[in-house]
């Protein structure tokens, strides 16, 4: 079953990439409490993801704070290392944290998981956005396969109250 507007997000346990190296993130922790921009991409270092979604809530960080975001975070179906190394190369600069869901629990337990094996991808979160707002789910965007369009920074931003 897919996750809808005002379930609970599922717990899970996430990684982060740090100084001291890779670190465990529940969500939990994440989302307790707080209101946070959460978006999934296929893939790190892919073209629309590297080019078009991750630039744009990188881009928006301060209009997302502005409008009461206390974090904005991006997962992927990628390990911890790579995940840290799109970050380095996408100089996020800290305004997006990206977290690796390596074994794709959490995308499957938000029911949001793809089959990408016809691309040689394997499992991989389907690209969506949402709001969450104290562990519960504000807003939902999950795009048609291939689409780029609901699940934007820009889109997500227009969803603000």
């Amino acid at each position: 079953m897919t996750i809808k507007v005002s379930d609970t997000v599922p717990s899970a346990t996430l990684m982060k990439m740090t100084e001291a190296g890779p670190a465990p993130v529940s969500t939990d922790t994440l989302f307790a409490g707080r209101t946070v921009a959460l978006f999934s991409v296929p893939g790190a270092f892919t073209p629309t993801c590297s080019a078009k979604h991750l630039p744009g809530f990188v881009e928006h960080a301060a209009d997302f704070a502005a409008k009461g975001v206390d974090e904005i975070v991006c997962i992927s179906v990628n390990d911890v290392f790579v995940m840290g190394a799109w970050a380095e190369a996408a100089n996020v600069g800290g305004k997006v944290t990206l977290l690796a869901d390596g074994n794709g629990d959490f995308v499957e337990s938000l029911g949001l998981a793809m089959d990408g094996s016809r691309f040689g991808m394997g499992k991989r979160g389907q690209r969506f956005s949402m709001l969450v707002k104290d562990g519960k789910v504000a807003e939902l965007n999950v795009e048609d396969q291939g689409a780029f369009n609901v699940s934007s920074a820009e889109h997500l931003m227009a969803q603000l109250r």
